[in-house]
């Protein structure tokens, strides 16, 4: 069985769902302590208007480190699911699948528990109906693990009785490889080359919200999801 174990995000582009569809199980990895590093994806992603990139941004409160799924949404002077969806339109409204776009977004951001990640995983996981993906999505919370990073990996790996890991290309600078190889766990890097779809606005940008393919190409999307380029095997 081959499992994927990675953080929720917002509304993720296109590489996040062929991640999910790539494996027999999905582990939503929030758990761990939420990032403040310039670049996360955790709570935003980016639209593609007729003014360039635009970020959607869920407002947080993330100071000290909580747990990713204990961080808490927090009131903005303009409340921002006001600001996304007059983003989305502004991006999307002439995409020929505008309506299916904003009616996914909107059902899957009617979560009131005012947390990020039940957030998050809600929309995922209604964008992952509308694509047809099928892959069975828990929370990492549902298994026992310690340790650093790649020792807590290869417990929440056994546990879920997985004998491949694929993991995100980024993941390379820190995964202690060798522990892979000790527990006999083939490891894969996830590949991220995909063909462009129809687009507005211009030159073709790949790293926006999934909601942007959805609106342009509809039930078409789930098409456009695989990797031109296989993944790399790290440790058979």
């Amino acid at each position: 069985m081959r499992v994927g174990v990675i953080q929720s995000s917002y509304a993720p582009w296109r590489g996040y769902f062929d991640f999910i569809v790539s494996v027999d199980l999905f582990i939503i990895y929030d758990n761990v302590r939420y990032s403040n590093r310039k670049g996360t994806w955790r709570n935003r992603n980016r639209v593609k208007t007729s003014r360039g990139l635009r970020w959607m941004t869920v407002p947080i409160s993330a100071s000290g480190q909580p747990v990713i799924d204990e961080v808490c949404i927090v009131p903005s002077p303009k409340p921002w699911r006001n600001t996304h969806q007059t983003l989305l339109t502004e991006s999307l409204r002439a995409a020929p699948f505008f309506d299916d776009a904003l009616a996914i977004w909107r059902e899957g951001t009617q979560d009131s528990s005012g947390r990020l990640s039940p957030l998050n995983v809600q929309l995922i996981r209604t964008i992952c109906r509308y694509l047809g993906i099928r892959t069975p999505i828990v929370d990492a919370r549902h298994y026992a693990s310690s340790g650093a990073k790649t020792e807590r990996l290869i417990h929440l790996i056994k546990q879920a009785g997985a004998t491949t890991y694929l993991s995100g290309p980024a993941a390379r600078d820190y995964l202690d490889e060798s522990l892979f190889r000790e527990n006999k766990i083939r490891l894969e890097y996830k590949s991220y080359d995909y063909s462009p779809y129809p687009q507005l606005w211009g030159e073709f940008e790949g790293a926006v919200t999934v909601l942007d393919l959805i609106a342009n190409v509809g039930p078409e999307a789930a098409k456009h999801l695989r990797s031109r380029t296989p993944d790399v095997v790290a440790v058979p």
